[in-house]
């Protein structure tokens, strides 16, 4: 989730990490073990100027299958469910409103299950974390194509499940 966010002009700052749950300074191992209550996450710090808020919940909906509630592609399990933290109210609003534009545009054929929840402490995760892509290039290569496939392979279902509607074969 780091990449595709930093290097966007206008964000300042994308710094993996963990919220959500119940413990002060979680680890890495801790977090995946499913000890604490937290998920993995970034905080992003971006010009306001240049970003909304509502333009990087539509980026973060690009990036995501938020029909799957136990992770994101390789990355499975509890501390991986998709949650979009929300600082205030006017980001909660702008949160549930395009979780409903989704739902409404008939892209998913299933459920959007991404949770919107109020922001608790965000704990920066491990230095061997930060900028994944950039220290694991290798790796982070074969993730980013294998998310870029499948996407690509949700958007193809979603526009023939909309041919197949205006044939009327529902």
């Amino acid at each position: 989730m780091v990449e595709p966010f930093e290097t966007r002009p206008g964000i300042i700052s994308v710094i993996s990490g963990y919220t959500g749950g119940h413990m002060e300074n979680p680890t890495y191992e801790q977090v995946v073990g499913g000890y604490t209550g937290h998920v993995e996450a970034v905080e992003i710090i971006f010009d306001t100027q240049i970003w909304s808020y509502k333009e990087l919940v539509e980026l973060y909906w690009q990036l995501t299958d938020p029909t799957d509630a136990f992770g994101q592609m390789a990355d499975r399990g509890d501390s991986y469910r998709p949650v979009i933290f929300v600082a205030n109210e006017e980001q909660h609003q702008i949160a549930e409103q395009s979780k409903r534009d989704l739902a409404e545009s008939g892209r998913y054929k299933h459920p959007i299950v991404t949770a919107i929840e109020p922001a608790t402490t965000f704990w920066p995760a491990e230095n061997f974390h930060q900028q994944f892509y950039q220290k694991n290039p290798r790796r982070y290569k074969k993730l980013k194509r294998s998310r870029q496939q499948f996407l690509a392979f949700q958007r193809m279902q979603t526009k023939w499940r909309r041919g197949w509607k205006i044939w009327g074969k529902d």
